[in-house]
């Protein structure tokens, strides 16, 4: 039975969080920034979220006729797929796993790397000027963090002995990875930033510059993949938060999913605080800030951590 119940929550459960945080993120943001949030539709505005599905359910999904359709409507589907088979190695408690792999920590870095396919595609396949550098922007930010990314669990792994991401959450049972790797968090954080499009990294998508970015020409349920698909994205860098550094689902008290939760929920908050909080950077600074600080600063966080494993 349980077969076939972790798979269908390991699924329902991003998609979930992901369409509740389109409220949600719009409530935090108001309460950040001192303003008002939905407030209209149902108790604290909670009408809104259906009153955007129905939208966009009904709104016309259009493709531009100078556009490559088969690649166009391939983009925002890659989006959603890599996103959601990355949550088939993430252990929420011990054996509520989809795929306990020994590889699990690559793969999850092999599934958001092929992430980068996607805004590339939408971009090229637009035939928009505005799309195509959206896509160029993008493929460029998400290729290079992805470097500083991975570099920054390496930490974690050598301290673990495995890429098995639920050994990695039991080496923890003395203590979280966040005292030792706390270079590789911070790291790993702004990469995630960057991975997932968001604020002050989200310039993939900077209306100020490229109207929409890479799905200027997007519209109906294609558009609304890509912004299901970015809170996907930052449910996933959350609950791979919890596990890499802040101990899965072990509590200093007792253990259980909820720890898994409630981390997850906290490390998501933390993602629109930063959005409230900072503005968009400049593109040189973003790849000057990863090239020329991040990067010799993960090659050094991984020569201490193995001098101390050595040691």
């Amino acid at each position: 039975m349980m077969t076939f119940i972790i798979p269908i929550c390991m699924l329902l459960g991003p998609v979930t969080i992901a369409s509740l945080l389109v409220w949600g993120e719009r409530r935090l943001l108001a309460l950040f920034q001192e303003r008002y949030g939905p407030n209209r539709l149902g108790i604290l505005g909670i009408g809104q979220l259906p009153a955007d599905m129905l939208k966009m359910f009904f709104k016309q999904d259009w493709i531009p006729p100078f556009a490559d359709k088969f690649v166009f409507v391939l983009a925002p589907a890659i989006v959603m797929a890599t996103a959601l088979f990355s949550f088939m190695v993430v252990p929420i408690a011990p054996g509520f796993v989809v795929w306990d792999s020994d590889v699990g920590l690559l793969l999850f870095l092999a599934l958001s790397a092929l992430g980068a396919y996607a805004v590339v595609l939408a971009g090229w396949s637009s035939n928009n000027k505005y799309s195509l550098l959206g896509g160029l922007r993008a493929s460029g930010q998400m290729l290079a963090y992805e470097v500083f990314m991975g570099l920054s669990v390496m930490g974690v792994a050598a301290r673990a002995g495995s890429f098995n991401l639920t050994r990695i959450v039991e080496s923890q049972s003395s203590c979280w990875n966040i005292v030792p790797q706390l270079i590789g968090f911070v790291i790993f954080y702004i990469a995630a930033l960057a991975e997932t499009h968001r604020t002050p990294f989200d310039l993939a998508e900077a209306e100020s510059e490229l109207v929409a970015g890479f799905h200027s020409e997007y519209s109906g349920l294609k558009f609304g993949m890509f912004f299901v698909g970015e809170y996907i994205g930052v449910t996933l860098m959350s609950a791979m938060m919890a596990v890499l550094f802040f101990g899965g689902w072990q509590g200093p008290f007792w253990s259980g999913p909820w720890w898994f939760i409630l981390k997850t929920i906290l490390l998501i908050m933390s993602f629109v605080l930063v959005r409230a909080t900072f503005p968009r950077a400049r593109y040189d600074q973003l790849i000057l800030l990863g090239w020329k600080y991040l990067f010799p600063l993960a090659l050094l966080n991984l020569l201490i951590t193995g001098v101390v494993i050595l040691w």
